[in-house]
């Protein structure tokens, strides 16, 4: 072979090498697509992902499987996204946790919710409460900072956890309001509920959802919401942050992203078919009835945004509360 054919064969498979991507980016998605979901099955993220997932087979003409990866706060799940191949063919439905808290949580995380990830869409997000006991004089945010800077270390408040956003939003609290109230963990919601309804504790952050039945029943007294917009659940409740604590905003948000190199086009592609799917009244009136509430935009680059945001905000919540996990 002459020196000219070897350069022209250089040149063929540099250009098949260039035209390949292209065509795969083209023909996307040409098979199923796995969506990690980092939580058992069941729960509202699961739910939310598995709604979503049947609505998207009408865009993209091919079906998405929801597969659950739980563990390690949804650090397990995350890891696998992180590591997959950037082709488009393995999604991360993710919440807070994952996205945004645990980097700063646990000592040791094996991918960074910035660097490793492509964002892909912002779904929604639950607002959270803020519910107390009936015997709490008081109701409102203001009345409750004031009873609280008039009796130090009395009130206290419940979480789902060391490290979960119910003991974060009581950090945020305190450092905003200047309050003291004590931070008593529990192992999981439905304990720190029932000490609350019994007494035993005066307060707690929870989402909306969980906190309606027994706002309704008169069991616990809801003083403000903890998003920076009121909640289409509970409209005439004031928010946290406009009763005095400015800079309170809480809550769980739901995002899509995809393993970092994917590349732009096929962004695009999931962008566009989970946005049409996110507008199918069907799908919209099941993730409301869930609590979902949806974002101002729902481009890939605001939830690249927000995430950035929301990690360094609750990098220095956690380091005050002194929480790490291993």
């Amino acid at each position: 072979m002459t020196l000219w054919q070897r350069l022209a064969a250089v040149a063929a498979c540099t250009l098949c090498v260039g035209i390949a991507p292209a065509l795969a980016q083209k023909d996307y998605p040409s098979k199923p697509i796995m969506m990690i979901v980092t939580y058992p099955p069941g729960g509202p993220t699961d739910v939310m992902a598995r709604t979503l997932a049947a609505a998207l087979k009408t865009s993209l003409g091919q079906t998405v499987v929801v597969e659950n990866r739980a563990g390690a706060g949804g650090n397990i799940g995350a890891e696998a996204v992180a590591r997959a191949e950037p082709d488009g063919y393995t999604l991360m439905f993710g919440t807070s946790a994952p996205l945004a808290i645990n980097v700063s949580l646990y000592r040791k995380i094996n991918y960074d919710p910035v660097k490793s990830f492509a964002p892909v869409i912002q779904i929604g997000q639950l607002p959270n409460v803020l519910v107390v006991s009936p015997t709490v004089p008081a109701r409102t945010v203001g009345e409750l900072v004031a009873y609280g800077k008039a009796h130090p270390g009395e009130l206290t408040y419940a979480s789902s956890g060391n490290g979960a956003s119910s003991h974060l939003a009581g950090v945020l609290f305190n450092n905003l309001a200047g309050t003291d109230f004590r931070h008593i963990p529990y192992k999981g919601t439905g304990p720190a509920l029932n000490d609350l309804l019994g007494g035993q504790v005066s307060m707690t952050f929870t989402d909306v959802l969980t906190a309606l039945p027994f706002i309704k029943g008169g069991k616990v007294r809801v003083l403000g919401v903890t998003t920076k917009g009121r909640s289409q659940a509970l409209p005439d409740v004031p928010t946290v942050a406009e009763q005095g604590v400015p800079g309170f905003d809480v809550s769980v948000f739901f995002g899509v992203v995809a393993p970092a190199g994917t590349p732009p086009a096929v962004i695009a592609r999931l962008n566009q078919a989970f946005a049409d799917a996110l507008r199918q009244p069907e799908v919209r009136k099941t993730l409301q009835a869930q609590g979902l509430e949806f974002p101002p935009s729902t481009t890939p680059e605001q939830l690249g945004g927000f995430v950035k945001a929301e990690v360094a905000k609750w990098r220095g919540v956690v380091q005050k509360s002194g929480a790490q996990l291993d």
